[in-house]
């Protein structure tokens, strides 16, 4: 793929942008022209309306919201209407929270394009896991506590099985992993239920929600904890939950609940 496009002259193609957590700044140069360059937009549910505000004032925005558990627009319907502007002669911004090949489809998408002789390239955008924990100070990987990190869904798709949990957990204990699990909150208990036949009782977990934004708030726990706690303190989505030795500093903070924590 080519990130080299000139967007101001490009016509007649889509380019998938990763608009990240949701702070403004925390987009690529790359994404910012790509945004600024669009004559259509189509956003998802996700995007934070000021990173929506950076694009032309001429540009057509569509929302084409995608969120777990809500309403939302059919995949098939929005890659049609990438592919009719794209025809057309538009320059298509396809905008998606954090990055568009984490969790973000846009691998469908890009067969999808590509198969309907579309020029699409893909911009990447720093995914919400990660925004997440450097928030608060906190790395996924540490030379003393974790030697990689797996990002995984919490959300399977409709007639699968999903993550064997039971087979993760036990991986992430013996290679000391640390797990960042995305639309994980509808399902922790179960999650929780099945990480404890491989992982302690006492690994620490922290739950972030909204991370980056300026109504950010976090929670951590034990994994024993996890689903009480995300009960007790009204955690919901959009967040993440880290699991492993890298969020254990969280457990001394007195007060379990933050709101804007490092933003």
């Amino acid at each position: 793929m080519n990130h080299d496009l000139s967007f101001h002259s490009a016509r007649g193609q889509v380019t998938l942008v990763g608009a990240g957590p949701g702070d403004p700044e925390l987009l690529t140069i790359k994404a910012l022209k790509a945004i600024q360059a669009a004559t259509v937009l189509m956003v998802d549910d996700l995007v934070s309306e000021p990173i929506v505000a950076l694009a032309n004032p001429a540009a057509r925005v569509v929302w084409v919201g995608k969120r777990g558990g809500c309403k939302s627009t059919p995949q098939s319907f929005i890659e049609k209407l990438m592919i009719t502007a794209a025809q057309e002669g538009e320059r298509v911004v396809r905008l998606k929270g954090g990055d568009p090949f984490l969790f973000g489809r846009g691998g469908e998408e890009v067969e999808h394009l590509q198969a309907a002789g579309v020029r699409v390239s893909v911009l990447n955008g720093i995914t919400a896991g990660l925004a997440a924990v450097t928030s608060l100070n906190t790395p996924l990987t540490h030379r003393d506590y974790a030697h990689g990190v797996v990002f995984v869904t919490g959300h399977a798709k409709p007639g699968d099985t999903g993550t064997d949990w039971r087979a993760l957990a036990n991986t992430a204990r013996q290679a000391k992993l640390t797990l960042v699990i995305y639309m994980g909150v509808t399902g922790a208990a179960h999650i929780q239920s099945e990480l404890l036949h491989g992982l302690g009782a006492d690994t620490p977990v922290a739950i972030i929600q909204n991370a980056s934004l300026p109504q950010q708030r976090h929670a951590a726990c034990l994994l024993a904890d996890l689903a009480e706690t995300i009960q007790r303190e009204g955690l919901g989505s959009p967040a993440v939950i880290v699991v492993g030795d890298v969020v254990q500093g969280l457990l001394a903070v007195t007060e379990p609940l933050m709101a804007g924590a490092g933003v």
